[in-house]
């Protein structure tokens, strides 16, 4: 039996909540593809709804912590210690154009601490969650991260257009949110990024040292241009010395 906090389980109930209008939109999404206005404005709206319907959820019972959002920005509550940092949907291009990747991400930080991290994979109804010093989940199987300790047998996954490793099997997703996540699942050995926003990597952060994976220390929260290293402990240094210049 797994044991969650009350701040974990508001987490899951509001993605769940979320996920209903995500799923409804999507449908419609797919639809306005061939339609002549097209799907922009209408995924645009699909954003700022969900995080809405988060941030109602999330202030039911945390009514003082305080919010760092994607559509919003930072929402100053009494409580400036506690805030959830939410990205309502990530890999937004994705949902845009149809492809069923994209996930909602939801973290807590306590100061310069992150409590727990939950990404939300409602297509594939894929709940990945972690609390600092419980463990990381899939619904309700533990995560463990990679095993492999050859680079050649590894597979990396990196957002960033126009740079290439010749030397290492890459993929981009288009979610990095879900791509830490499968990295903490053990699907994804590695991920690195350069200029990307806490939103969409807190979470998958805590997922990944739950799952006994390393990652970079990013110091004190910026909102954006962070640098994320993330990967097993087993090939984390030869992943930075392959990453050297990057």
């Amino acid at each position: 039996m797994i044991s969650i906090s009350a701040n974990l389980n508001i987490m899951i109930k509001a993605a769940e909540k979320a996920s209903k209008s995500i799923i409804r939109d999507f449908g419609e999404v797919e639809k306005l593809q061939v339609s002549k206005k097209g799907p922009h404005d209408f995924v645009t709206k699909t954003d700022k709804h969900v995080e809405k319907i988060l941030i109602e959820e999330l202030s039911k019972t945390k009514k003082n912590y305080s919010f760092l959002t994607e559509e919003t920005g930072i929402i100053k509550n009494k409580d400036n210690d506690n805030t959830w940092i939410i990205d309502p949907i990530d890999g937004t291009t994705n949902f845009l154009h149809g492809i069923p990747h994209f996930a909602i991400s939801i973290a807590l930080k306590s100061k310069d601490e992150l409590l727990s991290g939950l990404i939300f994979d409602p297509i594939k109804d894929e709940m990945f969650f972690a609390e600092k010093g419980k463990g990381s989940f899939l619904n309700n199987q533990r995560l463990r991260v990679s095993k492999k300790n050859s680079l050649e047998e590894c597979l990396f996954s990196s957002n960033n257009e126009g740079v290439k490793f010749s030397n290492l099997n890459m993929r981009c997703t288009g979610s990095a949110a879900l791509d830490l996540a499968y990295v903490a699942a053990g699907r994804i050995d590695g991920y690195f990024q350069n200029k990307i926003n806490l939103w969409d990597v807190a979470a998958g952060l805590i997922m990944i040292k739950e799952a006994g994976g390393m990652v970079n220390d990013i110091g004190n929260f910026e909102i954006n241009n962070l640098s994320i290293r993330a990967s097993s402990s087993a090939i984390y240094d030869k992943m930075l010395k392959n990453l050297n210049n990057f």
